[in-house]
């Protein structure tokens, strides 16, 4: 049942303090939301606490104690001991992507402050402050002032301060984990032979998508003849109500050797990805009407995308974009997060 006025507001002046100055219309949806999850919740917490008692769950060593050895008893279930060994093993790949979160977030963070100051120190080089520093090196080139541009120009003025002034991040890396991503009958461009892959899993309706593209093409102009670029399409379709035939469209325009072209549109216009939109971008480059609408009605390449989903989830991909260069996920992408890896890639 949906919840009353009057537990709404109970809600609301239960948490006033948390709220802000956010009003109760401003904040009921959030309220109806918890409420109507509260049940559910409840019911789950009873439902484990039913399992424990029915197997005889106990819980052993706290999992995050300190110079646990890998023969400590976490929990017991029943008679089969779950050690940290164990635990570790199953949960590998999960436990790395905490480590490397915590990592690329120090590294970030520290980078960030380091290139603040080289700034500061640059600009009183210069007899000028940081504001005037910044919009000379990047602000007055602008010349169509997209995000990608402005990404470039702030990563080359990075790096030109970085290897003025010797600076470096001397934080210890963790090591990566590499995945086998497969790129079998893919979208593809670039020398086939290169010593770096990059797959770029995709929701041609993803806000994020649409951004990071630019930013990372750029990137990939600077590594001619070095990078073979793929695309794997990863529609996310419980937010995105047209990802998947964007997907089927994009398919069928790479069928007839534009698929770049085409998805170049696709992310130029989010709001436009109806059946009649993708059709008339089939023009616009000229494609065979009569074979593209065939293959969009037909879905003719659903297994192909069906298969590029199920290979993104054993992957532990559930976001896009995500990028992958030699099987080393990009964490948090960013020009200079692209170009690292890159360069990592070539040195091995």
């Amino acid at each position: 049942p949906a919840p009353t006025d009057k537990e709404i507001k109970a809600v609301y002046d239960a948490n006033r303090a948390n709220v802000g100055n956010q009003t109760l219309e401003e904040i009921r949806p959030q309220i109806v939301v918890y409420l109507r999850r509260d049940p559910e919740q409840k019911a789950y917490a009873e439902y484990v606490s039913q399992l424990k008692s029915k197997y005889k769950v106990a819980l052993g060593k706290d999992v995050n104690a300190l110079n646990l050895s890998r023969f400590e008893i976490l929990a017991t279930v029943g008679d089969k001991q779950i050690s940290v060994e164990s635990f570790e093993a199953k949960n590998k790949t999960t436990l790395s992507e905490l480590e490397a979160d915590v990592y690329e977030q120090a590294r970030e963070s520290l980078e960030q402050i380091v290139y603040s100051n080289l700034l500061v120190a640059e600009a009183k080089a210069q007899g000028i402050d940081a504001g005037s520093l910044i919009a000379r090196e990047i602000t007055d080139k602008l010349k169509d002032f997209s995000d990608a541009e402005r990404s470039n120009l702030e990563s080359a003025l990075r790096e030109k301060l970085f290897k003025k002034y010797n600076a470096r991040i001397l934080i210890k890396e963790i090591p990566p984990i590499v995945q086998s991503i497969s790129t079998d009958r893919q979208p593809s461009r670039g020398n086939a032979n290169a010593p770096v892959t990059v797959v770029m899993f995709t929701d041609f309706q993803c806000p994020a998508c649409a951004a990071v593209h630019p930013v990372l093409q750029e990137v990939l102009k600077s590594y001619a003849g070095k990078i073979h670029f793929i695309v794997r399409d990863f529609p996310l379709t419980q937010i995105h109500k047209n990802a998947f035939q964007a997907a089927l469209a994009a398919n069928a325009a790479d069928a007839q050797g534009k698929f770049f072209e085409y998805v170049e549109i696709l992310y130029q216009n989010q709001a436009k990805l109806d059946d009649e939109s993708l059709i008339q971008y089939a023009s616009q480059l000229g494609l065979d009407l009569k074979r593209f609408e065939a293959d969009l009605k037909s879905k003719r390449f659903a297994p192909d995308i069906e298969r590029d989903l199920a290979d993104g989830k054993t992957y532990g991909i559930t976001g896009t974009p995500t990028i992958y260069v030699n099987g080393v996920k990009i964490r948090a992408f960013s020009a200079e997060n692209a170009k690292r890896a890159i360069e990592r890639a070539l040195k091995k």
